[in-house]
């Protein structure tokens, strides 16, 4: 099977209903995409993608991601806690996510809001210690920040998401026991590091994610003037996650179904919880 490690499945593009995401799963499910991982963002939707989870068969992790922290309240630490403990034994949340670093919003890079986002970040880092969880973090301009901390307080791996660093940056995640998440936007053409990375990184290091809604393929991508001449943007759903495995797969010049049995194995490995999932789809 694939595994997606990675996409928003509640998120408000699939419809406040979930109507969208359930009929875009199931197209998923008959293109051989297993399981997916749904992350939390912030404590408002800690039951959504739990109770979404249980309903689709797939698995969730519950986290306060970097760009929710502006409006995150200490006492949603405490809340997180209480969740990670209240549900320690469902087999389907596999990981403390999404949390991290973004240092590419302007509004997230002021001293205060890196401040704040350092908290956070390590907060939570010690509750995946607590709770002996990996941790699905979030990378975007702030690798070598992560990395610090991780340094600080490791948690004996997990995924980095959508990652876009360096070389160098992507050995030290390795080295810290992570993998390295590949979607959509290594479909781009001009991506060229990424894409090298895609290429050339050993096999075992890589997991595959859509990020679904965002970070679409090239092929569902509208830029500002196509959509200004009214193109729609296409939707990104786990349903594309076999596509883009065929666009790393001809990076890496390997048959598809190789990488799938590999991509797979690297998911169980980075989240040894859903290895119970796998089993049982």
């Amino acid at each position: 099977m694939w595994i997606d490690t990675h996409c928003h499945l509640d998120a408000p593009e699939f419809g406040a209903d979930h109507a969208l995401a359930l009929s875009l799963r199931e197209r998923a499910a008959a293109l051989g995409v297993g399981l997916c991982v749904i992350p939390a963002v912030e404590r408002s939707n800690f039951d959504t993608v739990r109770q979404l989870a249980h309903r689709l068969g797939d698995a969730y992790a519950l986290g306060i991601h970097p760009l929710c922290v502006p409006r995150a309240q200490d006492a949603d630490l405490d809340a997180l806690d209480a969740a990670l403990t209240e549900h320690r034994d469902d087999p389907r949340l596999v990981a403390v996510g999404e949390i991290g670093l973004d240092f590419f919003v302007p509004a997230l890079c002021t001293p205060e809001m890196r401040e704040r986002q350092a908290l956070f970040y390590r907060a939570q880092l010690r509750l995946a210690r607590k709770h002996r969880l990996p941790v699905i973090v979030h990378v975007r301009r702030s690798a070598d920040q992560l990395l610090k901390h991780l340094r600080e307080l490791p948690t004996g791996g997990g995924i980095a998401h959508a990652f876009n660093g360096s070389e160098q940056q992507a050995q030290a995640f390795l080295g810290l026991g992570f993998k390295l998440g590949f979607g959509g936007a290594c479909t781009f053409e001009p991506a060229r590091q990424l894409r090298r990375l895609a290429a050339e990184l050993p096999l075992a290091a890589l997991v595959l994610e859509t990020d679904a809604p965002d970070i679409p393929p090239h092929w569902l991508y509208a830029t500002a003037a196509e959509r200004a001449a009214g193109r729609a943007q296409g939707v990104n759903s786990p349903a594309e996650l076999p596509r883009i495995c065929g666009v790393v797969a001809e990076l890496r010049g390997m048959p598809v179904d190789a990488l799938m049995k590999a991509t797979t194995a690297s998911a169980l490995a980075a989240l040894p919880r859903l290895a119970a999932l796998a089993a049982a789809a």
